[in-house]
């Protein structure tokens, strides 16, 4: 299956989901946190899709598995501002739990897309031997 754009990919596709579950919650922090937690937040879950996207742009392998880590990176930094999050009482663990789980969906689609990408370029390295 040939695929014409990032934004075929599903992985882009739940990360853009992700993106608006966090917008939704963090509308609900208090308003001290309007440019602490809630404003990094958002900014990480947006660099997620964002770097699939600028990724899938350099038209280089190499480039765009550096840039899915950075994604994947971003993520964790997504899931480590959620525990904050509820450790400070600005949300219940219960609430997050349908976005944590889209997280978790999305981490698995990155590893699986880099590993993919890893092996294609193993092949073509052992094809030019």
């Amino acid at each position: 299956m040939k695929i014409n754009s990032y934004r075929e990919l599903t992985v882009w596709q739940v990360s853009m989901d992700a993106v608006d579950d966090i917008y939704a919650l963090t509308k609900a922090f208090p308003g001290n946190e309007l440019y602490g937690l809630a404003s990094q937040l958002n900014r990480a879950v947006v660099s997620i899709p964002s770097n699939i996207a600028e990724g899938w742009g350099r038209m280089n392998t190499k480039d765009y598995i550096r840039h899915l880590l950075i994604a994947k990176g971003s993520l964790f930094e997504v899931e480590t501002q959620l525990e904050i999050a509820v450790r400070q009482g600005f949300i219940t663990r219960q609430t997050i739990k349908p976005v944590w789980s889209r997280l978790q969906q999305c981490s698995k689609m990155l590893v699986k897309l880099i590993s993919g990408l890893n092996r294609h370029l193993m092949e073509v390295a052992a094809s030019k031997k």
